[in-house]
């Protein structure tokens, strides 16, 4: 069994060294492999990330194609039986996904959820408007699909590759968070949830999300219950 990890890139010289080096450190009890989407970068990530062709699976975009069809160009080549998105920078601990392999491994489930809510020990958010704009999508998720989350833009989504490809997946930017869920649950699958570490990181940082992806992120939920 594989566990395939998809790492959307874009601008991440300063971190992804780093992220690859946790990740190697996990001792994940299936075989992993690592598939990085390089996102057309220009602060020198496309360059450093040459020195790792040998051993991990690189795609190059030509243009700068948002971090949802990344996931998709992504997806298209993994050949695990599970799959997850992990985030170029150091917000999320990849030490979690073992956590999360084992619970989906022990419990034989489609999908799992990492929440940030769910870990008290996760004091800080990248600022205020982050943290509401979590909270409402959560609720409207919840009201809108029958379901109990309580982190519904968690980066850590973690799926059986094979209901992952077999779901229509059509997003470009950041609404594919918004729109695995609601397919996902359009399927008549309960999420369920497992506490995660969160060390946020601010928009002077080099955090790229903005209110603007929020307000997508709203309408791709209503999108998909009324479509």
């Amino acid at each position: 069994m594989k566990l395939s990890i998809i790492i959307p890139t874009y601008n991440e010289k300063r971190t992804i060294v780093e992220l690859l080096d946790k990740i190697e450190t996990v001792n994940f009890p299936i075989e992993k492999e690592i598939i990085i989407i390089e996102d057309c970068s220009t602060d020198g990530t496309k360059e450093l990330l040459k020195n790792f062709e040998n051993k991990y699976k690189i795609i190059y975009h030509r243009i700068n194609s948002g971090k949802g069809k990344g996931i998709r160009n992504g997806l298209a080549v993994a050949t695990g039986d599970f799959v997850v998105v992990q985030d170029a920078d150091l917000e999320y601990d990849p030490n979690d996904l073992k956590l999360m392999l084992k619970k989906m491994m022990d419990e034989n489930l489609v999908v799992l959820y990492g929440s940030r809510r769910l870990k008290k020990e996760n004091k800080q958010y990248s600022g205020l408007s982050f943290y509401l704009g979590g909270v409402f999508l959560s609720w409207l998720t919840n009201v809108l699909y029958g379901q109990k989350i309580t982190d519904e833009p968690t980066c850590y989504k973690m799926f059986k590759v094979e209901f992952l490809k077999s779901l229509p997946l059509s997003s470009e930017r950041f609404e594919f968070c918004p729109e695995v869920t609601a397919l996902t649950a359009l399927r008549n699958i309960k999420i369920p949830e497992i506490g995660i570490a969160y060390y946020p990181r601010k928009s002077n940082e080099g955090k790229k999300i903005n209110w603007r992806d929020g307000l997508t992120a709203i309408k791709t939920l209503i999108k998909y219950r009324f479509k």
